[in-house]
């Protein structure tokens, strides 16, 4: 039986192997290699080499001397190279990301420079209609008014009262008593006043707002054509980790409703835990859009839009604009301490990147 060599040594480069085996006095040595293994047989000893990574059998060299036995083995893969084409890869990664974010910002800019001319030139056309009114009136004069006010009304006949009388109503007692429902147990619903007129007219119309084009509904159950239930489904499913599945649910009722903004929002959520930042950015901007006016009613929601806009930003390595968004959600919730937390980190980042 040979006896395994064990005060053999080695060394490495970036681009080759060095081991340096005692040959103990040996004068016969038999060296046996390959991409992927080396065996060193000197009776009675022997030296068995499983490289982690394969060599180049070809380039490779062994001498002997001085009663020790130097073997060069040449690498195949060059560690340098390597790291040089991951950190290319990442470098123009960060660049494409860049340039995609410059040309939706500008997109924005000029979305809402468009929407601000309409507004404008709305604005100026109401008040064109009203000056051409009020001008219009005083050329009439006072006769128009004479007209009205001269004219006699034809009185109306009212009916006389209806007489008065008692009914006897007897209810039938109730055995059991009316559980509460388990869903309104901690609900306390927001008062009215909190809520402009604005927002509550926006939330009608998205509940209103069904489309009814879409080809699949055809083969879909009824509640399945619902975009609350759709909701549900996709906010058990991302509860439960299953994201695509989520991400199909707001997919569709989406499709069904396009006026609802907790459905973007929940979507920005699925795609950040897919990794799609660029799309999760997308979705948490059209929910901020669609939570308009800014009141207490959606404080909350414009909140978590604002962080999931800025946790896709921080993954794309845009610190800035996700500072932003983390600050903004710190305005409308200053008493939350994990944002808090969060927002520092992302300031300690900046300076330490500035630095």
């Amino acid at each position: 039986m040979p006896l395994l060599v064990t005060d053999h040594s080695w060394t490495q480069t970036e681009s080759m192997v060095f081991i340096s085996v005692p040959l103990k006095g040996a004068k016969k040595v038999d060296i046996v290699s390959s991409d992927e293994y080396l065996k060193v047989h000197f009776p009675p000893f022997l030296l068995e080499v499983f490289p982690s990574e394969l060599v180049d059998d070809e380039q490779s060299s062994a001498k002997i001397g001085n009663g020790v036995a130097v073997i060069s083995l040449t690498k195949r893969t060059n560690k340098l190279e390597e790291r040089e084409i991951i950190q290319k890869m990442k470098d123009e990664e960060r660049e494409r990301t860049t340039a995609e974010l410059e040309a939706w910002q500008l997109k924005e800019s000029k979305k809402t420079e468009e929407e601000a001319r309409l507004k404008l030139q709305s604005q100026s056309n109401q008040l064109s209609k009203v000056r051409a009114v009020k001008h219009k009136s005083e050329s009439d004069g006072s006769g128009g008014s004479k007209v009205i006010f001269g004219e006699k009304k034809k009185q109306v006949d009212l009916p006389a009262p209806r007489v008065a009388g008692n009914i006897q109503v007897s209810f039938t007692p109730r055995v059991f008593p009316t559980a509460l429902r388990e869903s309104l147990e901690d609900w306390h619903p927001t008062p009215v006043s909190l809520c402009s007129p604005q927002w509550l007219k926006k939330q009608a119309e998205a509940r209103r707002v069904v489309s009814a084009d879409i080809e699949e509904l055809n083969d879909l159950r009824e509640e399945e054509r619902n975009p609350d239930w759709l909701k549900e489904k996709g906010n058990k499913c991302f509860a439960a980790g299953n994201y695509l599945s989520a991400l199909n649910a707001y997919n569709l009722a989406i499709r069904l409703n396009r006026k609802i903004p907790a459905l973007y929002s929940n979507r920005a959520a699925c795609h950040l835990k897919l990794r799609n930042f660029h799309k999760a950015i997308e979705d948490s901007s059209q929910a901020l859009e669609l939570l308009t006016p800014a009141i207490s009613a959606n404080a909350a929601a414009r909140a978590r839009a604002h962080v999931r806009r800025g946790s896709a930003f921080c993954q794309l390595e845009l610190y800035a604009e996700g500072l932003q968004d983390y600050q903004t959600a710190l305005k409308i919730d200053p008493s939350n301490e994990a944002l808090q937390v969060d927002t520092q980190k992302i300031r300690d980042i900046i300076q330490g990147s500035a630095e």
